[in-house]
């Protein structure tokens, strides 16, 4: 069975010469240990066993997230936890963002522009689910309002799960 390790020793390195200059280093960091992974380079143990004579080297694992080897397993336990927090019915994802030709006025109006911006959201929403051609039907809808980006950006939105009934 080819593991993702094999690919990365083939390709990699033709990978890192056409793209590495615009690759985060983090990527690259992954992209290396995932590759060193149970391997000699990064280190290992060997057992003996005194009644058999049998030698058998144990390689060290990387320990990166990513690497499918060292935490395919966690990753698939966590993906587990995910699941049992789904809803109960077949819902989508849709962001709703103020344009940023917009956002001055939006910061300086914040009372009157949020609410319109959360309505317009919703009213789009039930206008698309209600449809034909998409869900054609009422629907209910989660919404969630932020007003900045992870990097504490202003630039407000409305995240939306809208649903579609039981699964």
């Amino acid at each position: 069975m080819t593991e993702l390790a094999d690919i990365f020793r083939d390709a990699g390195p033709a990978y890192l010469q056409r793209f590495g200059d615009r690759m985060l280093p983090s990527h690259k960091r992954v992209l290396s240990n995932i590759v060193a992974c149970r391997t000699p380079a990064l280190g290992g143990q060997m057992y003996f066993c005194h009644h058999c004579d049998l030698e058998r080297s144990v390689y060290f694992s990387c320990r990166n997230r990513h690497c499918p080897k060292c935490q395919g397993h966690e990753a698939e336990k966590w993906l587990e936890r995910q699941r049992k927090l789904l809803l109960p019915c077949s819902y989508g994802f849709a962001t709703f963002t103020v344009p940023a030709g917009l956002r001055e006025v939006t910061r300086s109006h914040q009372l009157v522009t949020y609410p319109i911006l959360i309505r317009a959201a919703a009213r789009a929403v039930l206008e698309v689910a209600g449809d034909r051609r998409f869900v054609g039907g009422l629907t209910g809808v989660m919404a969630m309002f932020h007003t900045c980006t992870r990097m504490m950006i202003f630039h407000p939105h409305v995240h939306s799960l809208p649903g579609r009934g039981p699964r």
